[in-house]
């Protein structure tokens, strides 16, 4: 899993509370378990005007020019602004596989849904919550500032604004050492690669016939 040390990214506003995760990446696009090859369908029913189907070309498809993310001011974005109870709807980690494919490696917002929340960390995206009244300043700053970029320091837990303001957040310690080295669940499991040998190693010896089935 890729590591989140410090990011200094365009930032975006999706002004909508309660955007659940069929809306992040639709159910038609759940076939593959690829992590990769998602990214075009990111928030696909607002993007486009059409229908899309998976392995569609979306290069061809018809863009809702009125979408936030279809603005040339916020090509390239890496820290998406989002409302209350963001990622909401299923478990499906499509949503964060989708998000991190499109380029974003950060979410602000003043609340998450706990599964969504839980799979950003699994994925390389760190999602920050702040007080509303906070996001509130940040939306505006954003919406009034083309090319509006954040630096988000994980170690420090601060975020810089352009104009030199400095905002703090909360992280789990225990998350925040797994975004920092790059830890998902497998790679934790793999840390104690060495000790699962051994005890392998040593029931073999302890009960055979458990391995000659």
């Amino acid at each position: 899993m890729q590591a989140f040390t410090t990011l200094t990214g365009l930032a975006a506003p999706l002004d909508r509370t309660n955007v659940d995760t069929d809306a992040i990446i639709p159910k038609q696009f759940l076939k593959s378990i690829h992590r990769t090859g998602f990214g075009p369908n990111l928030f696909d029913e607002w993007r486009y005007l059409d229908y899309g189907e998976p392995g569609q070309d979306c290069t061809n498809r018809q863009l809702n020019q009125t979408f936030i993310l279809n603005q040339s001011r916020y090509q390239g974005v890496q820290v998406l602004l989002a409302r209350h109870n963001f990622g909401c709807g299923s478990s499906r980690e499509h949503a964060p596989w989708a998000l991190l494919d499109y380029g974003f490696r950060a979410i602000i917002a003043p609340s998450f849904a706990d599964i969504f929340y839980n799979n950003c960390f699994k994925n390389s995206i760190l999602p920050i919550v702040l007080e509303e009244e906070t996001v509130d300043s940040l939306f505006q700053a954003v919406e009034a500032t083309p090319g509006y970029k954040l630096t988000i320091d994980l170690e420090t837990q601060t975020i810089s604004t352009p104009t030199g303001e400095q905002l703090t957040f909360t992280i789990d310690a225990f998350r925040k050492h797994c975004l920092l080295n790059g830890l998902d669940d497998i790679s934790l499991t793999l840390q104690k690669a060495d000790d699962i040998i051994a005890y392998e190693n040593r029931r073999k010896q302890e009960a055979p016939w458990l391995f000659n089935l």
